[in-house]
């Protein structure tokens, strides 16, 4: 692990991560009775699977690192305000207990749990856990990239980039007009329907760029992770290129790419002037 992280063992967050999603998420999956499942929003979806995995895994994750603090997707539902300790001193665990829960609740596989430590809006690892296959992914910065401890090599450059564009009702307004007018200038590949998914597709050499209209730090900072120690590019597409995760409220789309080079000539195909 990094030097700057030296009582964090990744090996162990990988476990609790494990641990939770054995007892609050894999007994739930295509088992979801009524009432477990309902819309914090039009189109997004929380279930009891989402919520009893992030209660369960916050205190684990407090206990193995003291003085952190937790930022869940779920608990930030509840109050936006624990947003601000992003940007603070204190080491925050970003909890996305699932990702990709519309899959989760119709009974399909495409679904991730996924976890980030930040300090100071400095993302410095990441890990994504498949329940079903089991397929762990752990980022550390300066420590490159695991799947299933088989080490990932960089990105390499391509000629004919292909990649995701995903827009929809989260999002700033007019986004998805955007991105829905010129889409067809790219290549696209269909998503997953779960951001995290499609980052550890990228990091497999599947496809070269993504897009999503949602910013949400626990969709995008594991992510984020993996991209930037493969040698890509991830940032919003507005202001400034350094993608900070306290900065998501006030963003408006966020875009990774393999290479920089890539990252531009998506913004500019989506978001350009001609």
């Amino acid at each position: 692990m990094s030097a700057s992280l030296p009582h964090v063992d990744p090996v162990k967050v990988a476990d609790l991560i494990r641990e939770v999603a054995s007892v609050e998420i894999l007994p739930r999956f295509r088992n979801l009775k009524e009432g477990d499942t309902r819309q914090k929003s039009p189109g997004d979806f929380v279930t009891i699977a989402d919520e009893s995995a992030e209660i369960a895994l916050t205190p684990l994750l407090l206990d193995l690192l003291p003085g952190s603090v937790v930022v869940g997707e779920e608990a930030t539902a509840k109050d936006p305000a624990v947003m601000q300790a992003l940007a603070g001193a204190a080491p925050v665990w970003v909890v996305d207990p699932i990702d990709g829960t519309g899959n989760f609740a119709a009974g399909r596989e495409g679904f991730v749990s996924m976890l980030a430590l930040i300090q100071a809006d400095d993302i410095l690892a990441s890990w994504i856990y498949h329940p079903v296959t089991g397929e762990m992914t752990i980022a550390e910065k300066g420590g490159g990239v695991t799947i299933d401890d088989r080490r990932i090599v960089p990105f390499a450059p391509t000629e004919t980039p292909k990649g995701i564009l995903a827009y929809g009702v989260r999002g700033a307004p007019g986004i998805a007009a955007q991105v829905d007018k010129r889409r067809d200038r790219l290549h696209q590949v269909k998503s997953a329907r779960a951001a995290g998914i499609d980052y550890v597709r990228m990091a497999k050499g599947e496809i070269d760029f993504t897009f999503f209209s949602g910013i949400m730090p626990w969709d995008h900072a594991p992510g984020a992770m993996i991209i930037r120690e493969l040698g890509g590019h991830i940032a919003y597409i507005k202001g400034d290129e350094t993608y900070r995760p306290s900065q998501a409220l006030a963003a408006a789309g966020i875009l990774s790419a393999t290479s920089h080079a890539t990252w531009r000539n998506v913004h500019e195909t989506l978001f350009g002037d001609a």
